[in-house]
């Protein structure tokens, strides 16, 4: 899995996100503005952004049916295109197949709608390599594809953490960074302040 992205540069992912990494504020920051650097294509489903905003609403104080729909809807203005929709063909390859997670059911399905080689998830038990394996996929957590989005487009990578930063008043890189480790993207955070001359992150 480590040598996915390495080494191929050129190469535009077709990322399927997965609505458990869609909720991280820090996550889905760092992947949509990856994805605003044009070094991924960008997709979800409808039925995952209904995961993502039905549990944001469930969990996080504040965040009520208004803030969801403005989080969708900014969402959708950015990447007008990312949203995907299986067809009962794309449901059809799964017939037959047990899945660890029958919820998840419909994710493949997304996945292979779109022609995805990545479903950016950090449930990787869900998401058989067997199973995904037959329709080109993997499944990859954020913080391993940001790590091989860094060692292939360091550049750009930088771009999206000082966007990611600018996005919050008061916010350093510091900061931002640790917020991306409290995410769970250790790594990353460690690669990000490296790029940018900065002492490992606590």
């Amino acid at each position: 899995m480590t040598d996915l992205l390495v080494g191929l540069p050129a190469t535009i992912h077709i990322v399927l996100a997965d609505s458990n990494v869609l909720y991280s504020r820090s996550l889905r920051d760092y992947l949509l503005t990856a994805a605003e650097q044009e070094i991924i294509n960008m997709h979800w489903s409808q039925t995952i952004l209904d995961d993502v905003t039905r549990h944001l609403i469930a969990d996080r104080p504040g965040f009520d049916e208004a803030a969801a729909q403005r989080l969708v809807r900014a969402m959708e203005g950015t990447f007008p295109n990312a949203l995907v929709e299986p067809s009962e063909h794309d449901f059809s390859h799964l017939a037959g197949i047990a899945l660890p997670h029958e919820a998840d059911r419909s994710v493949i399905p997304a996945g292979i709608g779109v022609k995805a080689t990545i479903i950016c998830t950090n449930n990787l038990k869900h998401f058989p390599a067997a199973v995904l394996g037959r329709f080109g996929m993997v499944a990859m957590p954020p913080d391993e594809l940001f790590s091989q989005l860094i060692y292939a487009h360091m550049t750009e990578m930088v771009a999206a953490h000082r966007t990611v930063v600018s996005a919050f008043p008061n916010a350093t890189d510091e900061s931002t960074l640790n917020a991306l480790r409290r995410a769970g993207a250790r790594k990353t955070a460690e690669l990000l302040a490296g790029c940018l001359g900065l002492a490992d992150v606590q």
